[in-house]
């Protein structure tokens, strides 16, 4: 397998703005990957019992991309973990259709031939750009930056001095942050990262 397409964080960042403008236009957070998966695309979500319990997976795309199979525990008591696996999965749905359609396959020990079929490069790179582009989806940069700067200020409000108590104050915004779009605190540090808000917005 040799087309898997290279993409730069900028080139993602541009094709997860086009998928929120065609499919989530008023920009309201949290996004709503399970109303876009399920109404836009017309996708099957499927909870699957023990899928990561006895494959390590958490949820994976039928080569037909009909279905979006999910791990059973994730989809009903970790509900950050499943907005994510959602919009990882659609970003496979995104930029790797042609890859998805050249294989056929729709039980996990097909996707797994299919993942086995690759060298670990391959492998990585379309991973990469699943996570990259599920972060970029669930927390666009401009309402990051708006939530960053608004719980900035409410965390000084309070008294809080960002120079004596960095790591206290950040794990704080965080929290919040993360809250707002539903995703876990690990995604907007992430996404914070790429985005250099702490050197930016907050020192």
């Amino acid at each position: 397998m040799t087309d898997i397409p290279i993409y730069s964080y900028e080139d993602l960042r541009k094709k997860a703005d086009e998928f929120l403008h065609k499919y989530h236009s008023s920009g309201n957070i949290p996004i709503p990957i399970e109303e876009i998966v399920e109404f836009e695309f017309r996708i099957n979500i499927v909870p699957v019992l023990g899928l990561q319990r006895e494959f390590e997976v958490e949820g994976f795309t039928s080569s037909d991309l009909k279905n979006i199979y999910v791990d059973e525990y994730v989809h009903t008591d970790r509900i950050t973990r499943y907005r994510f696996t959602l919009a990882h999965e659609i970003g496979h749905i995104v930029l790797h259709r042609h890859l998805y359609r050249d294989h056929k396959f729709d039980s996990i020990y097909g996707w797994k031939g299919f993942i086995n079929s690759m060298t670990e490069e391959e492998h990585s790179w379309l991973e990469y750009q699943g996570y990259a582009f599920a972060g970029l989806v669930l927390v666009p940069k401009e309402k990051l930056l708006k939530s960053v700067s608004e719980w900035t200020r409410k965390i000084r409000d309070r008294g809080i001095s960002m120079e004596k108590n960095w790591d206290f104050a950040w794990d704080l915004i965080t929290e919040h942050v993360a809250k707002a779009f539903l995703v876990s605190p690990d995604v907007i540090e992430k996404r914070v990262e790429k985005d250099e808000l702490k050197k930016k917005y907050l020192k």
